[in-house]
């Protein structure tokens, strides 16, 4: 009990950090225009880290139940109880109303772990993408890999590719898969340093399903930077970042095998890089077409808010109380 009190009281520690005003007041201005009174209460929840919630995603080849128990008596539920379209037994995510953390495991190398801490809404990705056996499945953006090791949970791709163009980004993936996939099906899974704009050039239709999980403003980090500078910065190349998503998304296209099909997503709000990018791609790609997701969300409806007045090929998962789950913006298309 005093361990886990200790923890308890390191985690606060850790989760009171100062909110960077430059980055708040900037997010004032631009989510009162597109989210209206909603922002009010989203602002609440991502400018106090004390409500945050986390999510444990089993690891199906480590398994112990002991860990199911010890979650259950801890009050953890498994997520994703509705009638998905497309959810696998293999996939077990727990999580639970109240705020808090469960302890993380450390990486031993030669040790696989049995579970991985995440946002839930980033588990969303990878429920649109519906990954089957034996297909080939790129990953663009992999860093820092949990959702390259959700897919594994779901299905045994044909061939996995997972690129990431960032160097320190990149080993973080390396580790990741390490720390979750044993050897043999490692041998499955091929990881790059390519330029995530120049793989569909370099790879020409080579995949059935592709992730595109693009580098984006993450809302909740930004808000604490603690780089007054940085964050100015960082404010001001915003405006890059839609560019940057469009370039991947036209290159994943290029490397998608006709009738297969990609999930964009991110953890910003921002429309600018999210609808904004996909009706850009929509208008401007002549093979794309929307994909419904609108039966995904609502089967997931109990444990994530969702913006209303998206489009059916996309949702917007919005934090609150109790739900603090996201930002996590999801589309889906599909290469005629």
């Amino acid at each position: 009990f005093l361990l886990s009190l200790k923890l308890e009281n390191k985690t606060k520690g850790k989760l009171q950090k100062q909110v960077c005003q430059v980055v708040l007041d900037h997010f004032e201005k631009q989510y009162t225009t597109e989210l209206g009174d909603t922002w009010t209460s989203v602002r609440d929840v991502l400018t106090y880290p004390l409500c945050w919630q986390y999510a444990v995603l089993l690891n199906k080849f480590s398994q112990s139940a002991e860990l199911e128990n010890t979650l259950r008596v801890r009050g953890y539920h498994p997520a994703f109880q509705g009638p998905l379209p497309y959810l696998l037994s293999s996939l077990k995510c727990y999580i639970k109303r109240t705020p808090g953390r469960f302890p993380a495991q450390k990486h031993q190398a030669g040790k696989l772990k049995e579970y991985y801490l995440l946002n839930a809404a980033s588990l969303l990705p990878v429920l649109a993408l519906e990954v089957k056996d034996g297909e080939d499945v790129l990953d663009l953006c992999a860093a820092p890999g949990g959702k390259s090791v959700a897919i594994l949970q779901c299905a045994c791709p044909g061939n996995f590719h997972c690129n990431e163009y960032d160097d320190l980004r990149s080993r973080w993936l390396k580790q990741t898969i390490e720390s979750f996939i044993p050897d043999p099906l490692i041998n499955l899974i091929m990881v790059s340093k390519l330029d995530g704009r120049q793989i569909g050039d370099v790879k020409p239709e080579l995949y059935d399903k592709v992730l595109v999980d693009a580098p984006c403003s993450n809302d909740r980090s930004w808000l604490f930077s603690s780089d007054i500078q940085q964050a100015t910065l960082r404010l001001i190349r915003r405006k890059e970042l839609s560019c940057l998503q469009f370039q991947l998304l036209r290159s994943a296209i290029k490397a998608l095998r006709p009738g297969g099909s990609l999930v964009y997503s991110t953890c910003t709000l921002s429309k600018a890089e999210n609808s904004d990018v996909i009706n850009l791609i929509l208008n401007s790609c002549s093979n794309v077409m929307p994909v419904d997701i609108s039966e995904m969300a609502k089967a997931v409806s109990q444990e994530f808010t969702f913006l209303s007045g998206m489009q059916q090929h996309e949702l917007l998962v919005l934090p609150e109380k109790g739900r603090a789950w996201g930002p996590m913006y999801v589309a889906k298309l599909k290469k005629m």
